[in-house]
Parts: structure tokens; sequence; C-alpha cells
């Protein structure tokens, strides 16, 4: 009889999933094998309930080294900010997946437009930039997915950087 693989506690908060899927900036970045950076903004993104799966979307004619990036090592770092209030976490994983963005994949994206019309409205931008910022057509997007594998604050001030807590019996 095979014994049933142990749940691992979950790496993000409750509050940082709600923060992450209701549609916030996301930035995504990897590195060459040569250690090079490369970085793009998402053009959306969707985070499962419990957090332990994600999905960003990139233009994959504007990000094609991070593309590239991203299939020759599987490793990715990708940063959730509310432009408002710059709370921000980041995770990184390695694993990451690449596939053609999909006709299922559009209530997603509608999704996230909408929200970071709102979010970018708060800071003084009206939708119409958003819109123009997130323009794009569905056969250019790239979805890539992983299962973060490290969370970090990165929210501005004296704890940026350090990792999250989190699992039964983790530090506040």
């Amino acid at each position: 009889m095979n014994a049933a693989a142990p749940v691992l506690p979950a790496l993000l908060p409750p509050d940082l999933i709600a923060m992450m899927d209701k549609g916030v900036s996301v930035i995504v970045s990897a590195c060459s094998l040569e250690m090079r950076p490369s970085i793009m903004r998402a053009m959306g993104s969707a985070i499962a309930p419990d957090g332990r799966s994600i999905t960003v979307y990139v233009s994959r004619q504007q990000s094609r080294q991070l593309i590239q990036d991203i299939a020759s090592t599987g490793r990715i770092a990708v940063v959730f900010s509310e432009p408002d209030s710059h709370r921000t976490v980041q995770v990184k994983a390695g694993g990451a997946r690449i596939r053609c963005a999909e006709a299922s994949d559009e209530p997603a994206l509608e999704r996230y437009l909408a929200s970071m019309e709102k979010e970018i409205e708060r800071v003084g931008y009206a939708p119409a930039f958003t819109r123009a910022m997130l323009a794009g057509r569905l056969d250019d997007l790239v979805a890539i997915s992983f299962e973060p594998a490290q969370a970090f604050d990165q929210t501005p001030g004296p704890k940026a950087g350090a990792p999250l807590p989190h699992g039964p019996g983790s530090p506040p």
C-alpha cells in the first residue's frame, strides 16, 4: 500500500492570497543560465484559492528573453504589489511551465484587467491608461504556471526581503 504524500503547510497566508488574487500589479522576472536578469510586467494573473498554484500571463512579443530564460532554467520570481499601499509579496519557484494562453484563460484576464483599472485609478490614472498598458491579443499571450516554493515580504520598510512565515508554529 502506498502512503499518501504529506500535505505541506500553505506557503502564503490567506490575506496575501486574497491580495494577489484580486488583481494587483504583477512583475515577472527570471535569469539566463549566465545569470543575466530578464523582467516584464504581467498582462494578467490567476492564483488557486489555496495559493499553491499561480499562473501569470505575459506578451510573447514583449517578453522573448524572459520566456527563453524561464524555458531554459525553469526558474521564476514574481512580485505582486498593491499600487496604492505598496504592499508587496515576492514568490519564487523552479519548475515553471509555459504554454500558449487559451480561450479558457479569458475570464481570468478580464477579471485582472477590471481589478487593475480600479487599482490604478486609486493612484490617479484613468481606466483608459490601464487598458492601454494591458492591451494585448490572446494569441500573443503566454501562460506561465508554477507552484511557489519561497515567499518574501517586499513591502517597503524594515521587513522588506524577509521570508514569509508559514505553517504551524511559524513565528508571527
